[in-house]
């Protein structure tokens, strides 16, 4: 897995891949909360990208 970055809403930047040993207890539980916030904010994105296809496809099936 190539390692991608991102910044969650508190600023915490989490490296995909990144070698974990050194982080805290307290990182690694930052670290879930973030990924945990970014993993609803892709489904709440993917809900809203199906309800316009669905939309759409509906207007070309009429």
């Amino acid at each position: 897995m190539s390692e991608e970055e991102f910044t969650g809403d508190g600023g915490g930047e989490i490296i995909v891949g990144q070698d974990l040993s050194l982080l805290s207890i307290e990182e690694l539980e930052r670290r879930i909360i973030l990924l945990e916030r970014e993993i609803g904010r892709i489904k709440m994105d993917i809900s809203a990208k199906q309800i316009s296809k669905e939309a759409a496809e509906s207007i070309f099936r009429s």
